[in-house]
């Protein structure tokens, strides 16, 4: 099994093949500084390839999920800076490598929504800017009844630009809720982020939270895995192009797809009311 060593994350596999990644800066609140997204593309990067790997549980150490972006970084980063040409070069040229910056940025947690193992996020406490981009990416949110979340780019004089204003409407029914939150940044409390959909569960504390999500990503765990990363690939395009398009390219994945030992092996052991183990990928 894949030795998984970082500086902002703490990362286990059971050996049910259930990863999960703790976002391990307590002491800054787990505010994102580069080091802390770096690792998060890197460690969803690396899972998606790893066949131990079969489900994914995302979760935060301390009082609250994240305070946000480090902004005493950000003050002296690539966001401030745009460059290292020096203060005189044009504005041209300081916003193409800020707009690199962005880009990597932007990589690093879109890697959670490209690993195509399914990822359930527990959050608890805060949950502010970045973080909202980074649940977005995530498959199955939960919450505690403690949690608020914001969207809280506008409050430093900025547009959310890592994933928030391009997930969160295709997750969340109201546009208007959606545009509400964005222009305000104001809080939503865990019971209202429930009622609009952005959290499928709200459990009383982070312990209940915890363990009700190990039991889904189990679940999951012991499905086909040919099956659930087929699932989770083919949402995320159709969620992305028209119903037809959909149509079509689940018709092309699928030639491939069942093909595999796993339908053999789950219809008989269906038939057979024994519970299937399916070998990795």
């Amino acid at each position: 099994m894949a030795s998984y060593k970082f500086e902002c994350l703490s990362v286990s596999i059971s050996a049910e093949g259930v990863a999960h990644v703790e976002i391990n800066r307590p002491k800054a609140l787990n505010a994102f500084n580069t080091q802390t997204w770096t690792e998060i593309g890197e460690c969803f990067a690396r899972f998606r390839s790893d066949g131990d790997v079969r489900s994914v549980v995302l979760s935060a150490s301390g009082r609250m999920f994240t305070a946000g972006l480090d902004l005493k970084e950000a003050a002296a980063g690539p966001l401030a800076k745009g460059s290292d040409a020096g203060a005189n070069v044009d504005v041209a040229r300081r916003g193409y490598y800020h707009r690199l910056h962005i880009l990597t940025f932007q990589d690093a947690i879109s890697a959670v929504e490209t690993c195509d193992k399914p990822v359930v996020v527990v959050v608890h406490g805060g949950c502010l800017g970045i973080g909202i981009d980074l649940i977005s990416a995530c498959d199955i949110r939960v919450c505690t009844e403690d949690t608020y979340f914001m969207v809280k780019e506008v409050d430093i004089g900025m547009a959310a630009d890592i994933g928030t204003l391009q997930r969160l409407p295709k997750i969340v029914g109201s546009d208007s809720w959606v545009r509400e939150v964005c222009y305000t940044a104001r809080k939503i409390p865990s019971k209202e982020a429930h009622v609009v959909g952005l959290v499928s569960n709200v459990l009383a504390t982070k312990e209940e939270a915890m363990k009700h999500a190990f039991e889904l990503a189990t679940a999951i765990a012991f499905k086909s895995p040919v099956a659930v990363v087929s699932t989770k690939h083919l949402l995320n395009y159709s969620r992305d192009h028209t119903v037809r398009e959909g149509l079509e390219y689940t018709a092309i994945w699928n030639t491939m797809a069942h093909n595999s030992h796993d339908m053999p092996l789950a219809i008989m052991s269906s038939l057979q009311k024994k519970k299937a183990r399916f070998p990795k990928l």
